[in-house]
């Protein structure tokens, strides 16, 4: 049994995690904002200490909001990722910190590898970059976990937003120039109990669900779990739907790090949505 640690346990991935890891016999402790302030570096040191395994969910996840707030972004995503690590580390925790695929330019048309170059678009993608360098920088013993386009019962999220949108309306339309891949919160909570529990090499490892689609394709996935015509989703472009901050055109990620240490890596984001359907949708 480990003693672990779970900062920014009021969000979505957190809801997952906290119950999986009580499930695997660990004794957890999670904290929310209310509980914990990750900018602050004396309280860090103060939550760290007794732990084995820290996972830092805790973050600034308002992607458009931070083109305008990018102080607010950076003091959570970058110094108080810098302040869990160092805490971490101090301690002689291991770490896992959450991180995102938008520190990738998006320009590409193959997986990334974990060890591609980061180019972040936007004021969030820039913050989250700058909290990996300082994990990396601050507390060697860490993972560094990056994933995307999440979903789960435990907060609002994109699935959830088109099964609302289609009780609402005849057409949908969704952006389809925009590929990636959606993941569930219940099958990332597993993968990062894996990741720890087999003493996985340290190091920067993609925790996204295997497979790829765009917008639209999830949208359109979406309605066929809820027994609706996909065909009243629409396609349109990131032109027709500008937002403040800049989306990856293309941000999917390569798994082979997985493979290399022996290690299941995510399911299918497809099979993964059929599965998360019922507690996800509440479509049972």
């Amino acid at each position: 049994m480990a003693r672990w640690l779970v900062t920014g346990a009021g969000g979505m991935l957190a809801h997952d995690l906290l119950p999986q890891l009580v499930d695997a016999g660990h004794d957890v402790t999670g904290v929310r904002h209310a509980d914990l302030d990750i900018t602050d570096g004396a309280a860090c040191d103060a939550a760290v200490a007794g732990h084995d395994v820290v996972v830092n969910c805790a973050a600034y996840t308002a992607v458009d909001r931070a083109e305008t707030e990018e102080a607010q972004a950076f003091a959570v995503n970058a110094v108080g990722a810098a302040n869990v690590a160092r805490a971490s580390h101090r301690h002689g925790a291991r770490l896992v910190h959450v991180s995102t695929d938008y520190v990738v330019a998006g320009s590409g048309s193959t997986p990334y590898a974990a060890d591609a170059a980061v180019a972040p678009l936007s004021a969030y993608g820039r913050t989250k970059a700058a909290g990996e360098w300082a994990v990396r920088a601050e507390c060697p013993g860490s993972w560094i976990v990056r994933t995307a386009w999440l979903y789960g019962a435990g907060g609002k999220n994109f699935a959830t937003t088109m099964q609302r949108l289609a009780a609402e309306r005849d057409t949908l339309t969704v952006v389809a120039d925009q590929v990636g891949q959606p993941t569930w919160t219940a099958d990332l909570a597993a993968g990062i109990l894996r990741l720890v529990e087999a003493g996985a090499p340290f190091g920067t490892w993609h925790g996204t669900s295997a497979g790829q689609t765009s917008w639209h394709g999830f949208a359109r996935a979406v309605l066929e779990e809820l027994g609706l015509d996909p065909e009243r989703v629409q396609p349109i472009s990131t032109t027709d739907f500008p937002t403040p901050a800049p989306r990856p055109a293309y941000s999917v990620l390569a798994h082979d790090m997985w493979a290399s240490a022996g290690i299941d890596a995510l399911p299918d984001w497809r099979d993964a949505l059929h599965r998360a359907a019922p507690s996800v949708l509440r479509t049972t």
